[in-house]
């Protein structure tokens, strides 16, 4: 013990530096311990009912608990010391700093919080408008904390006001601004997003080449889940000014399908084809009345004649709708064969001469024709 106090490092005891390691490491310990016993009971807490956001606040608790215990270590062990003048404002700077990161951490966790009570009053509209708006308003807390946080660090190293540092980022705001173009115009096509709302989240859209379900409207980006199962991600500049095809909003999906047969087919079996598919299609499942089926001879093609058949079918959806054209292709191949028409593929005719309607004429030289 006479060795401690006698030992000195730069004008201190050694017995107090030894105080400082335990301080720190006490506090570090407890600030862990502590977190561990929160995250512990937060899991148990998820296994109960309506207990969700009781484990959600324990849960976020823990994590800057360790922090803020750290950073009062760090404030209490330097008491021990004997500092001069210079040394003790910096220590105490980096006390400020610490302190502030470890609110700022805590309040940044915490946002958290307003997401789960957003979530919980979107879940309650019918519009999916909130669900867009819910994580856009969660990263637009965090950048301000991240901001006010970035302000009062540079407060506290400069020893300058947060309204002269402002001043000061003035021309330093304009390089930014400039060198951050496609950033700020990605923000302002999340806000044409927002205002003209051609999607909403769980939509699927066709945007350029990409075809799937919206998955995240953000700041900076538009998350796409194509149908290959890609995740695929657009900046929202280029979705404001891009053509978008709202595939999720259509009220039906319509088929437009031709139906070849021989050209050798004689007028009242093309007839009976008409009629066969009319009865097929008569009150068909999915059938709205304002959109009856459509059914016509309209066209003579090169190597058949053609049959074109339209219908809609009614709610938009597209298994069940490929589940129906399975059962009407199924029918009008069996009513078709029972009737004996044929469907037409591609074939090519070659007509000689002297047939039964294109006899070959020969015209013979009398004797006064001369040949040269």
């Amino acid at each position: 013990m006479e060795f401690t106090k006698t030992f000195m490092i730069a004008g201190n005891e050694l017995w107090r530096y030894i105080v400082i390691f335990l301080v720190i490491l006490i506090s570090f310990s407890t600030g862990r311990l502590i977190r561990y016993i929160l995250e512990s009971k937060a899991e148990k807490l998820k296994e109960v009912p309506n207990r969700e956001f009781l484990s959600l606040l324990l849960n976020l608790l823990g994590k800057p608990l360790v922090l803020l215990f750290f950073a009062a270590g760090f404030h209490v062990s330097f008491l021990f010391l004997k500092l001069s003048s210079e040394v003790q404002k910096t220590v105490e700077a980096v006390t400020r700093i610490l302190f502030i990161l470890a609110l700022a951490y805590l309040v940044y966790h915490l946002v958290d919080i307003i997401e789960y009570f957003l979530n919980k009053l979107t879940g309650k509209s019918k519009s999916k408008l909130d669900d867009m708006m819910v994580p856009i308003i969660r990263k637009s807390l965090r950048v301000t904390i991240v901001i006010i946080v970035g302000l009062m660090i540079a407060e506290s190293v400069s020893g300058k006001p947060i309204t002269t540092l402002l001043a000061g980022l003035g021309i330093g705001g304009l390089a930014v601004a400039l060198a951050a173009q496609d950033s700020i115009k990605n923000f302002f096509g999340s806000i044409v997003i927002l205002a003209d709302k051609p999607f909403e989240v769980g939509d699927r859209v066709v945007i350029e080449d990409h075809d799937g379900p919206v998955e995240e409207v953000g700041f900076r980006s538009t998350k796409i889940r194509t149908l290959e199962g890609h995740l695929v991600t657009i900046p929202n500049s280029v979705v404001a000014n891009r053509t978008v095809k709202n595939i999720g909003k259509r009220p039906f999906i319509r088929r437009l399908s031709n139906i070849t047969i021989t050209y050798d087919t004689p007028p009242d079996k093309v007839e009976r084809a008409i009629e066969i598919i009319k009865e097929i299609l008569d009150n068909h499942e999915g059938m709205n009345t304002e959109r009856p089926p459509r059914v016509y001879f309209n066209e003579f093609n090169d190597a058949s004649l053609n049959i074109i058949m339209i219908y809609w079918y009614h709610p938009p959806r597209y298994w069940d709708f490929l589940a129906f054209n399975h059962k009407v292709n199924q029918e009008i191949l069996r009513r078709f064969n029972e009737e004996g028409i044929d469907f037409a593929f591609p074939t090519q005719t070659i007509y000689l001469a002297n047939d039964d309607k294109r006899q070959l004429a020969l015209k013979m030289l009398n004797d006064s024709t001369k040949i040269d």
